[in-house]
């Protein structure tokens, strides 16, 4: 009976060895994109366990299972996951479709790794290819960036072709160091530097005005870069993102990748753009008669003469009234073998501008080559060349009554100013300058040459079943000239010695700059039995900066020459800048089942910057994201099938302020022997570099299977040890010193709302909601509240003053008392991006909304003491309903000692982005082609087609001060901002 049954069991067991044994096995294959391209770095993971591998450099996988059926799960970088059940050891290739709503797409977690965005703790935006470019061609970089994520607020410096612009993120993070973000390319840190021209402010006299060093308002560097090679975007908004930057993390950090190449069939793309620019929107003239000229000019005013001549002038059409041409050519090619990939582009763009003799040219040339030497080892190169030239005009403040603007708001229209047959100009009978004259033979040109060079080499130490090690090495190189040249000749009205000019005025300015970096990065993963996944990163870094300006300003120029020495007087300035910093990093980020997901680091720095060259300074993060949705109880039916929460913390840094740490003496010459001049300035070698501390909270959820998501986040933002300026003893011999003296804070809201309204074969439609706002406070000042950032009490300047906002601005009212006037922070702020395809038909468009924020409108100022205000006789403004308000804002305003009427409300409603496309069926282009044509699109864009304000001058978004931390909500006189229509097609092979 026993040996019967030890029979049976040995029988049974022999059936269903054969079970157990092909129950265990290994799933290989191959992972693609629609387009059959592979797919490396792809992640494969046995559903409810930690087992997982990632595909190679050519898409392939091998993947060890230890029990089936089981259900694998195929994910990448912007490629929506999928779920396959296997039931046996085989062979299973898998195609990724892009990711509609982005949850899957993979977004920077540290210097050296990445983590998907539904397992992201903090808010990081991103704008795609698409979204940067792909709608219409910006002007630059960052305007493109504009109402396109939530938590910034973006300024023009100028509206001249070229750029000039400035971005802050979550609110003001420095008053007197950078509060521009950091941008890094490919591994590479970008210089952003705004460098001014030597010999514009010698004629403008616009810094003896204000508290501004710098308004000359230069290009921003940025503008290089060309947006059509970029491939993706990731912006890190505050330290809680960006402390892993340590030192240079505070503002923000821009993480821009640029397109690679695909292994496979060398395909070409060929784009071309036409187009032309106008003035958003023209002041008009004051509506003169004869009677109201000779009132306001006495008898004997030209009105009458002029016109019944027929010589009668719009000078502000004549000035802004161009209608400038844009031509955009890009053309790229990528390719590769198994081996090697690569991608190549060439651009050239040109762009004239509203005002005759401005303009923009830009050549650019990337080649981007990725080569593996086998499975473990792959080397990257980014190479990127640039040369551009900008014509800037001469526009903003002045105190000398000199700039193309100023000069236009003392012009009336029967002042005649046309050269005559000779090119001879006459004086301007009302000002110093003849604006025409000035637009014509002035020259204010900015050319650079750049190169940027990344490298990046990869190596796979050893990959395991539960772990992996890598090795990533990287190295940036971004250098540049820039030569600036101004000239003022001789024939100018203003240069004239009768005139109480200097006889012309040259001027060169030549900065060399070179910004290298370093590093170096340990990637660890390891997976455990108990569905728990570790990601340990370490490693080093270096940054060297190193800019060297040298400005020559001549006067008196000899004859018609515009050489430097040709002149009786030159002045020499130069300006170094030498720095270098030294970091390292560690951080652990902890994976349950993409239940938990919690990551802690720390950034260590020094700096020659700092005052002890030596000691370190620590900038911590932490981090912890829970997928509700993940958990067993969840149901995938559910009407809210994605709900995420997180919370992050952590803290960055920025530098002192150049000149803050030592005390710079000038040069002088005394009685024939060289001397030096104390400045008024006192610097501090005991400075800190201030930190900021950012805790952010948020809810993620989806609805309606993700077709709805909803991103949530409320932020705390703390600056310590703010760089303020302190008055100090006049016995000291200065008048004011540098001190750590102050904390700001910040608090904001960002809500983001994407929907898939549309989702059919032949119709989707896509939009994006996004609003914002942030409120700042001074909570703490250890010295006396103080002005800074505009033009003094009178006419309404930035006060920063215990408790109340960073961004207030004050001024004198009526009753002598310095009052708050407004505050340049918006209320806040919302944008509305659709994208609707239709067959072969796509639109796109942006709306962008800002609410509240007042600038202070000194453009409006000058054209009322000209008396040529286009309102100036209207009478909406005055209480009474009495006084015009051309004099009541003079009478009642700056006469009087009263700033009131020059602060006003700066909201808009723009129609930021418009595009409209067509592309070609695919059978169309075969019949016509045969073959030598993949695809072609024609298509019409514009950008800032619809402008809606209330605002009293030409564009409510304008900056007079540059990038500094109070930048923007000052105007005078500014170059005026434009619209642009444009006409497209791209064609590729």
């Amino acid at each position: 009976m026993k040996q019967t049954l030890l029979r049976k069991l040995y029988f049974l067991a022999f059936l269903t060895l054969p079970i157990t044994v092909f129950a265990q096995g290994t799933i290989t294959g191959n992972i693609t994109d629609a387009t059959d391209l592979p797919l490396p770095g792809a992640s494969i993971v046995v559903k409810g366990t930690t087992n997982g591998t990632t595909s190679d450099f050519d898409g392939n996988y091998e993947i060890s299972v230890n029990e089936f059926p089981t259900t694998l799960v195929f994910s990448s970088l912007g490629y929506a996951s999928k779920e396959v059940k296997v039931t046996s050891a085989s062979t299973l290739n898998m195609v990724l479709e892009e990711s509609a709503m982005g949850l899957d797409e993979v977004v920077v977690s540290g210097l050296a790794t990445t983590v998907k965005r539904k397992n992201l703790a903090n808010a990081v935006a991103t704008v795609s290819a698409a979204e940067l470019a792909g709608v219409t061609p910006p002007k630059t970089l960052d305007g493109a960036l504009a109402g396109k994520f939530t938590g910034a607020v973006v300024s023009s410096n100028s509206g001249a072709p070229g750029g000039g612009m400035s971005i802050k993120f979550r609110g003001i993070t420095s008053i007197n160091g950078n509060s521009q973000p950091l941008y890094i390319v490919d591994g590479v840190y970008v210089d952003n530097s705004s460098i001014a021209s030597g010999g514009l402010n010698d004629v403008s006299g616009a810094a003896a005005g204000g508290s501004a060093s710098n308004q000359d308002n230069a290009t921003n560097r940025i503008a290089d870069l060309n947006p059509d090679d970029i491939a993706n975007i990731e912006i890190l908004k505050g330290a809680s993102a960006a402390a892993i930057y340590g030192s240079r993390g505070a503002a923000g950090v821009v993480i821009i990748t640029t397109k690679k190449g695909k292994a496979g069939k060398t395909k070409v793309n060929f784009s071309q753009g036409f187009g032309f620019n106008k003035i958003i929107r023209l002041q008009g003239q004051r509506d003169w008669s004869e009677a109201l000229a000779e009132e306001q000019y006495g008898e004997g005013a030209l009105y009458a003469a002029a016109a019944s001549a027929g010589k009668l002038r719009d000078y502000e059409k004549e000035i802004f009234g161009e209608e400038g041409l844009i031509s955009n050519t890009n053309v790229s090619a990528s390719g590769g073998s198994d081996k090697t990939t690569f991608y190549a582009g060439i651009s050239n763009n040109d762009e004239d501008g509203i005002v005759k003799n401005t303009g923009y040219k830009k050549s650019s040339f990337r080649l981007n080559v990725e080569h593996k030497f086998n499975d473990n080892i792959k080397l990257g190169l980014n190479t990127n060349y640039i040369s551009s030239s900008a014509d800037r005009g001469f526009f903003n403040n002045d105190n000398t009554g000199t700039t193309i603007g100023v000069a236009l708001t003392n012009t009336r229209p029967w002042d005649f100013l046309e050269p005559d047959a000779n090119g001879n100009y006459p004086d301007h009978p009302n000002n110093s300058s003849n604006p025409l004259q000035t637009r014509d033979l002035f020259t204010n040109n900015e050319r650079v040459n750049r190169f940027i060079i990344g490298g990046n080499l990869d190596v796979n130490i050893f990959r395991k079943e539960n772990s992996n090690l890598k090795f990533i090495a990287r190295v940036g190189v971004d250098t540049y000239n820039m030569e600036a040249k101004v000239i003022f000749p001789k024939e100018l009205q203003f240069q004239r010695p009768d005139q109480g000019g200097v006889n012309g005025v040259s001027g060169i300015t030549n900065t060399n700059n070179k910004n290298a970096n370093y590093s170096g990065f340990f990637v660890h993963n390891y997976f455990t039995d108990n569905d728990l996944s570790f990601n340990t990163q370490l490693g080093v870094t270096n940054e060297q900066f190193s800019r060297n300006t040298v400005s020559v300003v001549a006067s008196d120029l000899i004859a018609s020459e515009t050489n430097l020495d040709q002149s009786a007087n030159q002045r020499v300035t130069q300006t170094r800048l030498e720095q270098e910093d030294f970091g390292f990093f560690v951080q652990e980020s902890i994976n349950y089942q993409d239940k938990f997901i919690g990551t802690l680091g720390v950034r260590g720095d020094k700096s020659t910057n700092n005052s002890d060259i030596n000691e370190l300074f620590f900038y911590p993060k932490a981090s912890l994201a829970v997928n509700l949705n993940s958990f067993g109880f969840w149901s995938e039916d559910a009407l809210v099938n994605r709900l995420k929460f997180r919370a992050a913390y952590g803290e960055a840094g920025t530098f002192a302020r150049f000149g803050s740490l030592y005390t710079v003496y000038e040069s002088t010459l005394i009685g024939g022997n060289v001397g030096i001049i104390v400045p008024l300035t006192q610097g501090n070698p005991d400075i800190l570099p201030e930190r900021q501390k950012e805790l952010e909270l948020g809810i993620d959820l989806g609805m309606f299977k993700n077709r709805l998501g909803l991103e949530l986040t409320y932020y705390k933002k703390n600056v310590d040890d703010l760089l303020l300026l302190a008055n100090t003893e006049p016995s000291s011999g200065f008048s004011t010193k540098w001190e750590n003296a102050g904390e700001l804070e910040n608090n904001g809201i960002e809500v983001a709302l994407n929907a898939a309204i549309i989702n059919k074969e032949d119709f989707t439609w896509d939009a994006t909601l996004n609003w914002w706002t942030n409120v700042s406070e001074m909570v703490r000042m250890d010295v006396p509240a103080y002005d800074t950032g505009g033009f003094g009490t009178g006419l309404g300047t930035f006060r920063i003053e215990e408790g109340q906002s960073v961004t207030q601005i004050v001024g004198t009212n009526l009753d002598g008392d310095v009052v708050q006037l407004g505050d340049a922070a918006p209320d806040f702020q919302t944008s509305l991006n659709n994208s609707i395809k239709y067959k072969n038909f796509a639109l796109s468009f942006l709306w962008h909304w800002k609410k509240g924020g007042d600038n202070i409108n000194l453009s409006k100022l000058l054209s009322d003491f000209g008396g040529t205000s286009a309102d100036y006789d209207e009478i909406t403004i005055d209480p009474d309903g009495v006084i015009p308000n051309g004099v009541y804002r003079v009478d009642n305003g700056i006469f009087a000692g009263n700033a009131t009427p020059f602060v006003e409300d700066a909201s808009y409603l723009r129609l930021r982005e418009l595009g409209f496309y067509y592309t070609v069926p695919e059978k169309n282009i075969q019949d016509w082609f045969n073959g030598v044509v993949s695809s072609v699109k024609v298509g019409l864009s514009g950008n800032n087609l619809i402008n809606i304000f209330d605002y009293n001058s030409y564009d409510p978004e304008v900056s007079n001060f540059g990038g500094t931390g109070l930048s923007s909500g000052v105007e005078v006189t500014p170059f005026p901002s434009s619209k642009r229509y444009m006409m497209h097609i791209s064609v590729q092979f």
